[in-house]
């Protein structure tokens, strides 16, 4: 294998699995690797991966910390959005959509630092596995992909911890022994799996929750905000413009204070089986239902259903790794050309867990109080018209009624 690989970039976070993995990497193909840890907005100090790294004896040169906040949430999160898109009808894909732009990224570094091959953390049992690999080879479709977790003997916590101390690989103290959940963090969300989740039918404990306040907590007076759109994006929060990453992490902090946008769900993998996991997306949770509100007054019923019928598939393509395949982006298409009009303010009340729209306004809004009115709508709509229109509609039931009687 030696032969073959000369230079490999490792998705690295400085923990346990990854710190393992360079190794491991190093060792197995004899080979120079280069590390790439991505800023998200996960919320976690990321110099000690630089640290790590260097301490493993990979190059200073070689080590690319990257700062993709900006990236993640403008190009990725804000388009996922503006589709609506729920995995099952819940999910709102928070692990799924920082997939392909650390793949997109981990390849751009590849090829400035003339690498062989790619490698990553994720399991052969999960999705991530899938997601990783599927956009490394839609950008680089000749590179060379490296698994360990498929290829290696080291199948438990506590084989990774004997590699670790073989080798003077430092392991922080909380990582001895049986961890009692995973989790994946960055600035859209926190998921948790395995050990105390394993069990469907039991609750999540609360010390699992990172990103809210359990609701029952949260402050006993709601809450009222505004987000501004401007074509499907959200600009400002009540009045004061923002930049995409500042404007969900405001959202953060308010959905963190009032306990919003936790979810346990069990989910079908793109693996075949079920999963049960904890989701955290308090942002995430208050914008959706906002972009929803200001839709409800800006999208054309056809387009809006229309739109419906989309997101479902759209979301089964970012959950299944499929960002860069020509389907997602033509749904984008689509879906970005109904977000034209998508302008405009909503006015959400936050409480306990809660999200609700409670106003929203639009210099493009397609509602008609004068039409809509139960009052005199002073000829603005013929009551009397709505009669052909019913009949129209049920001639084809009237004649299936009239033969099966």
């Amino acid at each position: 294998m030696s032969d073959k690989i000369n230079r490999i970039v490792l998705a690295f976070s400085g923990g346990l699995d990854t710190s393992v993995i360079l190794k491991w990497l190093q060792q197995t193909y004899n080979c120079e690797v280069v590390t790439f840890t991505a800023d998200l907005g996960q919320g976690e100090e990321l110099e000690p991966a630089r640290k790590k790294a260097e301490l493993m004896g990979v190059k200073p040169e070689h080590i690319f910390i990257d700062d993709l906040r900006e990236e993640f949430v403008c190009d990725y999160v804000f388009p996922m959005m503006r589709a609506n898109a729920l995995y099952e009808g819940l999910y709102l894909l928070g692990t799924s959509i920082a997939r392909p732009l650390i793949a997109k990224r981990q390849i751009e570094i590849a090829k400035l630092v003339n690498a062989d091959a790619v490698s990553h953390g994720a399991t052969g049992k999960g999705n991530d596995q899938v997601r990783f690999e599927l956009g490394y080879y839609a950008l680089s479709p000749d590179i060379k992909v490296i698994a360990p977790w498929r290829e290696w003997d080291l199948t438990s916590r506590t084989r990774l911890i004997e590699f670790a101390e073989q080798n003077q690989i430092p392991i922080a103290k909380d990582k001895r022994g049986e961890s009692p959940f995973s989790t994946d963090a960055n600035m859209l969300h926190t998921s948790s799996e395995g050990k105390v989740l394993e069990d469907p039918w039991g609750e999540v404990p609360d010390y699992v929750y990172s990103r809210t306040v359990n609701p029952e907590d949260a402050p006993d007076a709601p809450e009222i905000i505004t987000i501004d759109f401007e074509k499907g994006d959200g600009v400002a929060i009540n009045g004061q413009a923002m930049s995409p990453a500042t404007l969900l992490e405001t959202l953060n902090d308010y959905g963190r204070k009032h306990g919003i946008g936790r979810l346990d769900l069990v989910e079908n993998r793109f693996v075949g089986m079920k999963s049960r996991g904890m989701y955290e997306t308090p942002g995430g949770t208050i914008y959706h239902l906002a972009h929803r509100g200001i839709e409800q007054l800006t999208l054309d019923r056809g387009a809006a259903h229309l739109k419906d019928e989309l997101a479902p598939r759209y979301a089964e393509l970012i959950y299944n790794g499929f960002w860069f395949s020509p389907e997602r982006e033509m749904l984008q298409a689509a879906i970005d050309y109904s977000q034209e009009k998508v302008t405009g303010t909503v006015k959400l009340k936050l409480y306990k867990g809660g999200v609700y729209v409670i106003g929203r306004k639009s210099p493009y809004s397609l509602y008609s109080e004068k039409v809509v009115t139960f009052e005199d709508d002073a000829g603005a709509y013929d009551q009397r018209d709505a009669a052909g229109f019913i009949k129209l509609n049920a001639l084809r039931l009237r004649l299936l009624g009239r033969r099966d009687r």
